[in-house]
């Protein structure tokens, strides 16, 4: 297959292929003909064509908005983004501020279970990787456990064939490379302490030690378990499923789990030519599930608790999903589907958290996702030429299932949860710009929402710029701020905000919650967040379009300093930061893909991080602390 050049982003095509099937290079599966938001509102002019002159006529133009509030002095930096911040820069190497230094805790290979044997690049085994560090390490995910020690969780969202083997033949992989690759998807569970220089190190084959790979059991909870639509010839019960891949983000729940969300699993699914029933082949194709070959073509080859997949959450592109607790102790999981004009969601539980250690707290808080409500969000206008000059205005969640009854006239219950987007698509939800990571901060309540790119967004037939997507052809990236009405997650009513509109601060299209554009750094594709103790939003950004190298960025969201993006470190050649851990003492990112440009490969390395010399790029998670004191203070 031939690389196809996608030069809209910063995310090279290798990455784009063996990730997602290239997904931006094709169009947008969702074809719904919701109402967009820009024809709720005096935005509908900007469907005449004439889209900056008129975005200006009708009083939000970007410059404008920022323009109307006079810019925020820069005063001393808040606790937690006291540091210099790192310049833009293509080092093949972590950059940290000075006072910082980094070290690796565990890279691609690295022995995790007893008896796993050493990593050894030309002659590795399906066994091996087994009992190894996973590949493509994402979202990462610690649990204290109460010993001076955590549980560190890893998903490894994907493969990337031809920087794993030497003389790789993409079209015929053999069945070695296929199960290799099986074994290198999916997570590890690893303990982890720090050492006496406060770093984190792995402690490889304790007890607690485990991978879960393509081809572990899982079990399917919720209303659609067991129902007709995921019954196969493996499974006819419909209750159980193997393996897990395309791994994105995640979020540790209140109870001490960790919940993983599978985003582009489309990429490894074939047969579809096989479907001649139009509406099943529907269903597949809004899924971007495709006729041909799968880029992996693993399926030319046969493939201590339990896993859970949670279909109360439904199907769709998952980033992820965390959890915020209700006054009431329900839980509330946000999520989004990581697709350009894909949708926003909200789950509630139906039942309440119970507090405590016990045997019986723990079971029951592990079956508190498996029935409540699943919502879906439409977002309403911007006040019509707001005098305070901020993006904001107001939106609803709509039900699509509560408990085990379908709120979409048509559909039941397990098709609502088996097939999300199009019961989505049904009720009007608002098209956004590639959510993907969705957080609540845990002292505030509200709700950041990191919307990547979409470079579709004003094209042709496609959704106008609107409020909370307010840039066409959209290639940096936004981050919208909710607020659930009377501070409840479990309601129906939200307020919103945008905090960043992403890119070059001397671009006019850019929007820094109001500060003085002069001092902040450039941010371009927002994917994961997390938070500081001080409060603080920290960023970690893919697809860099401003040819720098990806990195982490932390951001005050109150006070005078609210807008001031600051780069606190920048990841190698090719790489994407992901999956931050931000604490008092240190800081966690996943290194995804180190070396995936163009034109490389395993015979032809465009990195040798993180070992040097002329060793190949092994994906990690890196640690960063400070010489003394605490991060950022």
């Amino acid at each position: 297959m031939p690389i196809v050049p996608l030069t809209t982003t910063g995310r090279s095509a290798l990455t784009c292929r063996f990730r997602c099937g290239s997904a931006c290079a094709h169009p947008a599966p969702n074809t719904s003909d919701n109402p967009y938001f820009a024809e709720l509102t005096r935005r509908g002019v900007l469907r005449a064509g004439a889209l900056l002159t008129l975005v200006g006529a009708a009083g939000t133009a970007l410059a404008g908005c920022a323009d109307q509030s006079p810019p925020a002095p820069a005063g001393p930096p808040v606790p937690g983004t006291n540091f210099s911040p790192v310049a833009p820069n293509t080092a093949d190497a972590i950059t940290v501020p000075a006072g910082y230094r980094s070290s690796v805790v565990l890279r691609w290979g690295d022995p995790i279970l007893a008896g796993a044997p050493a990593f050894d690049f030309a002659a590795q085994t399906p066994e091996a990787q087994a009992g190894q560090f996973g590949f493509n390490n994402d979202f990462c995910g610690l649990v204290p456990l109460g010993d001076g020690r955590w549980a560190m969780w890893s998903n490894h969202e994907y493969v990337t064939p031809i920087f794993m083997f030497a003389g790789y033949d993409e079209a015929n992989p053999t069945e070695t490379q296929v199960r290799i690759s099986w074994n290198a998807v999916g997570g590890s569970v690893v303990a982890v302490r720090r050492d006496p220089g406060g770093a984190l190190v792995a402690v490889p084959g304790d007890r607690l030690n485990r991978r879960i790979t393509a081809l572990t059991p899982f079990r399917l909870s919720g209303p659609a378990a067991g129902g007709p639509l995921l019954r196969t010839s493996a499974d006819p019960t419909g209750t159980t499923v193997l393996g897990m891949h395309s791994n994105c983000s995640g979020g540790v729940t209140p109870w001490g789990t960790i919940l993983s969300g599978e985003e582009n699993f489309n990429n490894y699914f074939a047969g579809a030519s096989a479907v001649t029933d139009p509406t099943a082949a529907a269903r597949l194709a809004r899924y971007g599930i495709t006729k041909g070959e799968s880029e992996t073509k693993w399926e030319r080859f046969d493939p201590s608790s339990t896993p859970v997949k949670h279909t109360a959450l439904g199907r769709f592109k998952h980033e992820g999903a965390n959890i915020r607790l209700a006054p009431d102790g329900r839980a509330v999981a946000y999520m989004g589907d990581d697709e350009r004009f894909d949708y926003l969601y909200k789950f509630v539980s139906r039942d309440r958290f119970t507090p405590g250690d016990t045997p019986e707290a723990r079971a029951a808080n592990k079956r508190l996702l498996e029935i409540g409500t699943l919502y879906v969000a439409t977002v309403s206008g911007p006040a019509t030429d707001p005098p305070d000059g901020l993006f904001h205005g107001s939106g609803s969640w709509i039900p699509l299932v509560i408990d085990n009854t379908s709120q979409v006239p048509g559909m039941s219950v397990e098709e609502v949860l088996v097939l999300t987007r199009v019961a989505a698509d049904k009720v009007g939800a608002t098209k956004m710009d590639r959510p993907e990571d969705v957080q609540p901060h845990p002292k505030t309540g509200r709700v950041y929402v990191a919307l990547t790119n979409n470079t579709d967004r004003g094209a042709a037939g496609k959704a106008a710029p609107d409020g909370p997507n307010p840039r066409p052809r959209n290639k940096h990236g936004q981050v919208l701020e909710l607020v659930e009405r009377g501070d409840d997650p479990t309601g129906r009513e939200f307020d919103w905000s945008l905090v960043l509109i992403c890119g070059d601060p001397a671009a006019p299209d850019t929007y820094f919650a109001g500060f003085d554009k002069t001092k902040v750094s450039p941010i371009s594709c927002p994917d994961n967040l997390d938070f500081d103790s001080h409060g603080n939003l920290w960023i970690a950004t893919d697809g860099n379009a401003l040819k720098s190298n990806d990195g982490l960025f932390a951001v005050p969201l109150d006070g005078p300093e609210r807008g001031r993006v600051k780069q606190f470190l920048t990841v190698p050649v090719g790489a994407e930061t992901c999956g931050p851990v931000v604490t008092d003492d240190f800081v966690l990112v996943s290194v995804q893909h180190p070396g995936e440009v163009d034109g490389a490969s395993a015979d032809k390395p465009a990195s040798h991080w993180p070992d040097g010399g002329t060793s190949q790029p092994r994906p990690s998670v890196v640690c960063v602390t400070r010489d003394s004191g605490q991060i950022g203070v």
